[in-house]
């Protein structure tokens, strides 16, 4: 078996590539261990695909070393591939795929990464990408574009980027255009919404447990849209959605749709924009697919 730790240099707020070296140093397995330190964008999964292609056969474990987009990267270039595993040691400003199983403490054991046990991972396919945790639109959207400006102008991840992004979403972004359909079902004909979510995992932005129910080895998509609201009911909601309340709440069963499903189809204006995992992407027209057991994702006992 080998073991590839990818580390971004630029997520959360400090480099961890010195930490995470001296830590594998310090395992049994340190000769069959390596480091590779992305360069780029997309880098993490270009290097995935390469190792692959020149190693067929060989037994590895990718051990992606960032946050969600260090995550998703990794986890695309593995994905469908024989004798790969993947794991994380969440090291960026959200780590929201984590979240699932516990969180990032329960991942940063490096020895405990090295010898997990591995399970099914379903992603969510869209287009020729993937996504293991989120794609979301609406309101959501404007909070991680914000997010993106922030990181670019200083470089990191920044948590307070969450609040800025929330502040401009709620001057901007509380009546979308966009049409979803569930299994061919349309869940807003009047092709308006706050936000939507259709998730794998539980969490986004952070802190919001926008899909509770979230299971991410069922085969299933959540689906959960949420109807256009004035912004002091939004302002009484944000709690409850937050702590993923929001599907069992009478007081929001006139403004929430749930559905579990297979196949998203989203219709929405020229130039509309979504985020994949924290990515933001320009599309007027998407599908968003289960691909069931698209991975082995080793998760530590102790989460």
């Amino acid at each position: 078996m080998r073991y590839i730790f990818i580390v971004n240099p630029h997520a959360g707020e400090a480099d961890v590539t010195a930490k995470i070296r001296a830590a594998v140093e310090g395992t049994p397995a340190a000769d069959e261990c390596e480091i590779y330190v992305t360069k780029a964008p997309r880098d993490a999964t270009d290097f995935v695909n390469g190792w692959c292609d020149a190693h067929p056969g060989e037994e590895v474990r990718f051990i992606a070393c960032g946050g969600d987009g260090t995550v998703n990267e990794v986890f695309s270039g593995a994905a469908g591939k024989e004798n790969v595993s993947v794991t994380c040691y969440p090291c960026g400003s959200g780590n929201d795929f984590v979240k699932a199983f516990g969180g990032a403490e329960k991942f940063l054991d490096i020895a405990a990464l090295l010898n997990a046990p591995v399970q099914p991972l379903d992603l969510l396919k869209v287009g020729d990408r993937y996504s293991d945790n989120v794609v979301n639109f609406g309101f959501d959207t404007t909070v991680a574009i914000t997010i993106n400006e922030e990181r670019a102008k200083t470089g990191h991840g920044n948590k307070n980027a969450y609040t800025k992004g929330v502040v401009k979403a709620l001057i901007t972004s509380m009546k979308n255009t966009f049409t979803v359909k569930a299994d061919g079902e349309t869940l807003n004909p009047e092709g308006k919404a706050l936000l939507c979510t259709v998730a794998n995992g539980q969490y986004v932005g952070g802190s919001f447990k926008c899909a509770p129910r979230a299971k991410t080895d069922d085969g299933l998509i959540e689906v959960c849209l949420i109807k256009p609201i004035s912004r002091l009911r939004f302002v009484k909601i944000l709690g409850t959605y937050t702590e993923g309340k929001h599907l069992d709440d009478p007081k929001m069963r006139d403004i929430v749709v749930y559905r579990q499903a297979k196949k998203v189809e989203i219709t929405a204006p020229a130039g509309f924009a979504y985020s994949l995992d924290g990515e933001i992407i320009r599309e007027s027209r998407f599908t968003v697919e289960i691909a069931p057991g698209a991975l082995r994702l080793a998760v530590p006992e102790k989460a």
